[in-house]
């Protein structure tokens, strides 16, 4: 595993590096031992699958407060998403920036989105799965939410609205 750090602070890109002969390849997705190295949290608590129907859905921007705050290690297996992290950590130099990365099947990149960081992703092709690995249990009364398309974060999205939302992701509030 290759760990590559972004502009906003505890937010990286984790490549894969797949070992290849005749048969086909094998590759590391998770170590603990590598992201420990790395100072990052590896204690996984829980791994979600996500199946997107439909091109142009957009879940998110999720984080969960207080003790239930989480780390996230996020990761695409089939089709392609867009995936962002927005700093919402008060305080932060990097508050309200973003970072967004392109995660395919193909390029095994994923993205580790730290505590206090909202997450997110756009579909980039229908029926892409999203594997996720959380370092805490999910908590419905815990969970907070932040527009997509906040202006305070202006993240740029690479396909067009309308997006296919929850109900939940169309009500959250503007974050100023």
């Amino acid at each position: 595993m290759k760990i590559e750090a972004t502009k906003l602070s505890g937010v990286y890109i984790i490549k894969r590096e797949p070992l290849s002969d005749e048969r086909g390849s094998f590759e590391r997705m998770f170590c603990k031992k590598e992201l420990e190295a790395a100072g990052l949290c590896a204690d996984i608590a829980q791994i979600n699958l996500s199946l997107n129907l439909k091109k142009g859905t957009l879940r998110g921007l999720h984080s969960q407060k207080g003790e239930a705050a989480e780390d996230k290690l996020v990761t695409c297996l089939s089709g392609a998403v867009f995936d962002v992290c927005v700093d919402v950590r008060f305080g932060s130099p990097t508050f309200g920036q973003w970072v967004g990365e392109t995660l395919t099947d193909d390029n095994g990149y994923a993205l580790y989105v730290p505590k206090g960081c909202a997450h997110g992703y756009l579909s980039l092709t229908d029926n892409s799965q999203v594997l996720y690995f959380t370092t805490q249990f999910y908590i419905p009364d815990s969970e907070a939410g932040y527009r997509f398309d906040d202006p305070a974060f202006g993240i740029d999205w690479p396909l067009p609205a309308p997006y296919i939302l929850s109900g939940k992701d169309k009500l959250w509030d503007l974050i100023s």
